[in-house]
């Protein structure tokens, strides 16, 4: 059999560890991320909105903060629900059940305030701002960006 020198071995372990390091680079977790701009940035940024658009959407956005966080308000009680009941009983029983149907509705409801808002400001856009509107939200529920 034939011996492996020390100086081959440590070839193919450096090339190894290069190639390992060459990938986690090149994958982009090392190098900054583009932000994504959000819904509310994209409106108030991109779309030139009028003196009117903007005080009719701020009036929208203000209206919306406080139902959203008492929505996020309701998922942390279910939560709270959640996690003590699971902490009493180590186990799947009426009291988890009930909790994770709490949390369920408070999401649902919170997922149904936020698509009624964005429509809502979707009606105070003219045609040609709710095109750009319509596509930023389409790739913000899909994930895909141009």
């Amino acid at each position: 059999m034939r011996r492996i020198s020390r100086g081959a071995v440590l070839t193919v372990v450096l090339a190894l560890l290069a190639g390992v390091a060459g990938g986690w680079l090149g994958s982009g977790r090392f190098l900054p991320r583009p932000h994504a701009q959000s819904l509310h940035e994209m409106v108030h940024h991109e779309l030139k909105l009028s003196v009117d658009q903007d005080r009719r959407l701020e009036a929208l956005e203000q209206d919306f903060a406080v139902r959203r966080r008492a929505r996020e308000a309701e998922l942390r009680a279910a939560n709270a629900q959640l996690a003590a009941a699971i902490q009493a009983r180590h186990e799947y029983g009426p009291e988890v059940e009930a909790a994770v149907e709490r949390f369920h509705a408070a999401m649902g409801a919170l997922q149904l305030e936020t698509v009624q808002h964005v429509l809502a400001m979707r009606k105070v856009l003219t045609p040609e701002q709710a095109a750009k509107f319509d596509r930023r939200v389409s790739e913000a529920l899909t994930n895909e960006t141009p």
